[in-house]
């Protein structure tokens, strides 16, 4: 009988293991030469703007590729899932208004996660979201203002936000419906954690260059899933 016992023990250890959650990480990398960047040269003609550039104006940052092709700002999600979203009790997500630029420019969030907009410029702004299908929002915030906060209900992919003062500021948040996603860093890496058992398919998508999907299996350990976007 104790044999038996064990026996079963030792199964549904196993069987536990066997169903464990699991992470799935990856490179994403860039294939050919991005187009340059612009500058931002509106900036210029505001005082309070331009203070934080004496040594030269920004530019646009739609593709931030590193020496060896790594592609940050990729937004790496499961897809087909839905229901799952632990938004209301995930940390807040900062946004931060800097220089006249949004930073980070590319976010991503679940619904009902909130997003906490700052001021450190020493001017106003307005945050302005125009989605296509959540509702819109905008507020006036000053110098040294309190934080603004936006949720979102429903999910939607690269939500813009955007100021109306200093028409050069975008920033792009994609909602998601459950929390298996992730942007890509400088180094192009990304990692989606604890994804439970089973085969999905995995997506990653990036504003200017689209998207591309692969099938992955979570069985008894993490997989890895790489992508590669090629400019001809």
């Amino acid at each position: 009988m104790k044999k038996s016992i064990l026996i079963l023990t030792l199964a549904a250890f196993g069987a536990f293991q066997l169903s464990r959650a699991a992470d799935i990480t990856g490179t994403i990398t860039l294939k050919g030469t991005a187009p340059a960047e612009k500058e931002l040269t509106p900036i210029k003609d505001d005082p309070n703007c331009s203070a934080a550039y004496a040594s030269g104006l920004p530019k646009t940052k739609f593709y931030v590729v590193g020496a060896g092709g790594e592609l940050a700002d990729v937004i790496v999600s499961l897809k087909g899932i839905s229901g799952k979203s632990t938004g209301a009790s995930a940390a807040p997500v900062v946004m931060d208004q800097k220089g006249c630029l949004y930073m980070p420019q590319i976010l991503a969030v679940q619904t009902g996660q909130k997003v906490i907009v700052k001021n450190s410029d020493n001017c106003v702004h307005n945050v302005h979201t125009v989605p296509k299908d959540n509702a819109p929002q905008n507020m006036v915030q000053m110098p040294g203002g309190a934080d603004l906060t936006f949720t979102f209900d429903k999910p939607e992919p690269f939500l813009k936000f955007q100021c109306d003062v200093h028409p050069w500021m975008f920033a792009w948040v994609s909602v998601y419906d459950h929390p298996y996603f992730a942007v890509t860093d400088k180094d192009g890496k990304f990692t989606i954690k604890d994804v439970p058992p089973g085969k999905y398919t995995i997506e990653a998508a990036h504003r200017k260059l689209g998207a591309q999907t692969a099938d992955v299996e979570i069985k008894d350990a993490g997989v890895a899933q790489n992508f590669t976007f090629e400019i001809k």
